[in-house]
């Protein structure tokens, strides 16, 4: 007899799978319309039927312990981390690391070290009886912009319409680099935590020797070898493999996702930085820029790439400590509420502010507002919570973890989540919110316009009588209405476009006015009709081989200069009385 089988493992796959399936069938709606990420709504999707309806049960898989839910979580992340940051690399131009390495040595030196004493001193403030370096370990751990979150501004319909390609470049390269920058920030805290000199253990100077030692030389320095030997050898075997025909193309387009795979399997077995490492060797991988040209066209890596955030969002969502949000003996709800508003606003933004004169991608302050507010929390900070949660549990003091650790253990978990959850939700609203307050009240303006247009219209009609048309079309018989008044004595006005408006498919021209004018007849001029053809225009809108330009003698139509076609005619370009310019067509016989 057939029986129902509820066990955890069907739950979480039925459910997952038909999630994803909801979301692909509305997927461009929501993305290229509305402006949400996959991040955003896997999140609250875990929020609901976890903590709402109960159908996800997180600490059941766990078999019910936090120890567990915090290892799953950490290498979880660092699954995500390594597969983002080697696609993040093979997105790059190729020397890219060293054609723009003064605008990164800025942002990854100077910046973030502002960045990491700005968070540190607002989580100090904000939470009571908090030592300076607990803040400065918490503040490392948000320090780090998120390479999954910063796609809703390097990717997409808005990122090709206000972000120009180089700044996307350079959000890309710094997002990946400082999330394997974060270690020595995050572990001169943690070293210093630990070498107190207190209970036997050894000073503080100890802390400082390891951190300089075994971070800088063993963690990091390490990691970028090994990051770039492993991704030019890859790029040099794939090479050798294509050239010999020996890869088929299903292998060839997951290639670098197995390196990602390989880099953090075999950094974590050395206890190197694997994140840093994977950046590395996806920029030493496409350093040719070979790979990314014979891959841009092709999907898989996207679609990877959009199945591993909706699953890793979806396990965020799920684990977030709601309830210790509201009940904790670490900071009272408005104050964290307070603190999340704070290190949105003056973690990142003023950094960006005061350095953007000295990037040359960042023209202007309005771009500098843009890429300082956009610098998420996210993947990153969760996997620095829990790595350093790994290293205090290693504090011992008689064989117990030592009670400041399992202080800030405490203190690190409720604030960075709620920093991370607010960073989610903030900055995945950000954008279709700022859409909806620009076009919100012009859309207001048209229609109360169009309206007064309308009764107007309405009052010049004869008394009792109702036109259906306009009942069905108002916009459509105020046209024509307008056209019926026209003075038809007067001969009609030439045809005239704007470039430089944004037109209904959203593409935009260039600024200049254009009027199209017919040739006069007569002498040895004919008639031509006018073709797309005819003017040749480049991204600035200005018309190319144009030939010698002359002087504008105001009592004639005198052109400015002429273009030769194919068909023995010319292309002449000319301005009026007016001083508006025209184009002519002449054919000669």
């Amino acid at each position: 007899m057939p029986t129902l089988v509820v066990t955890n493992f069907n739950i979480v796959t039925a459910f997952l799978g038909g999630f994803i399936s909801l979301f692909g069938l509305v997927s461009y709606l929501l993305k290229e319309r509305f402006y949400l990420s996959e991040a955003l709504l896997s999140l609250l999707v875990g929020v609901a039927f976890s903590h709402g309806a109960n159908w996800l049960r997180p600490y059941e898989y766990a078999l019910g312990s936090e120890e567990n839910i915090g290892l799953i979580t950490l290498y979880f992340s660092r699954l995500v981390l390594g597969v983002q940051l080697v696609l993040a690399g093979v997105q790059l131009p190729h020397r890219y690391l060293r054609t723009e390495w003064r605008s990164l040595a800025i942002l990854l030196g100077p910046g973030m070290t502002i960045m990491w004493i700005s968070a540190s001193l607002l989580v100090w403030a904000m939470v009571p009886h908090l030592p300076f370096l607990h803040a400065l370990a918490i503040g490392a751990c948000v320090t780090p912009t998120d390479p999954v979150l910063s796609n809703s501004i390097v990717k997409g319909k808005f990122a090709d319409k206000n972000i120009p390609k180089e700044l996307q470049r350079l959000i890309i390269a710094e997002s990946g680099a400082n999330d394997g920058l974060g270690y020595p920030f995050l572990f001169l805290a943690l070293y210093i935590i630990r070498y107190n000199g207190r209970h036997g253990i050894q000073p503080v100077g100890h802390g400082i020797g390891l951190w300089f030692g075994e971070m800088w030389g063993y963690t990091i320095i390490l990691s970028v070898l090994y990051g770039a030997v492993v991704g030019w050898i890859a790029k040099e075997l794939l090479h050798f493999a294509e050239e010999k025909k020996f890869v088929d193309r299903e292998s060839f387009l997951v290639f670098a996702i197995s390196i990602a795979l390989f880099i953090t399997g075999t950094c974590g077995m050395i206890g190197s930085d694997d994140v840093l490492a994977c950046f590395v060797a996806g920029n030493a991988f496409t350093w040719d820029d070979w790979f990314r040209q014979e891959t841009e066209d092709d999907s898989l890596q996207p679609t990877i790439d959009l199945l591993l955030n909706i699953v890793v969002f979806m396990w965020y969502g799920a684990i977030i400590p709601w309830r210790e949000y509201r009940v904790n003996d670490v900071i009272p709800i408005y104050r964290l509420i307070f603190l999340g508003v704070l290190i949105l606003l003056f973690r990142r933004l003023p950094m960006i502010l005061a350095f953007h004169r000295h990037l040359k991608e960042i023209d202007g302050w309005r771009q500098a507002v843009i890429v300082g507010f956009f610098g998420p929390i996210g993947v990153s900070a969760v996997f620095y919570l829990y790595v350093s949660i790994d290293f205090l549990n290693q504090v011992l003091v008689d064989g117990q973890v030592r009670e400041d650790a399992v202080r800030l253990q405490e203190v690190m978990r409720i604030v960075i989540w709620f920093l991370a959850t607010t960073s989610i939700v903030v900055h995945g609203l950000s954008i279709p919110l700022g859409k909806l307050g620009y076009h919100a009240p012009r859309q207001l303006t048209t229609a109360l316009s169009m309206e007064r247009s309308t009764g107007r219209s309405t009052e010049r009609d004869e008394p009792g009588s109702v036109d259906m048309r306009r009942l069905q079309d108002p916009a459509s018989y105020s046209r024509r209405r307008n056209n019926q008044n026209h003075d038809r004595s007067q001969p009609p006005t030439p045809s005239t476009f704007m470039l430089g408006q944004r037109s209904q498919n959203g593409l935009d021209e260039p600024s200049r006015p254009v009027r199209i004018i017919n040739s006069p007849m007569g002498g040895s001029g004919a008639q031509t009709p006018r073709t797309p053809d005819d003017i040749e225009a480049n991204a600035d809108g200005h018309a190319e081989h144009l030939g010698h330009l002359k002087s504008v003698d105001p009592d004639e139509n005198e052109k400015l200069g002429d273009m030769p076609r194919q068909d023995g005619g010319h292309v002449h370009f000319g301005v009026n009385r007016q001083g508006q310019p025209n184009g002519t067509i002449q054919k000669e016989e």
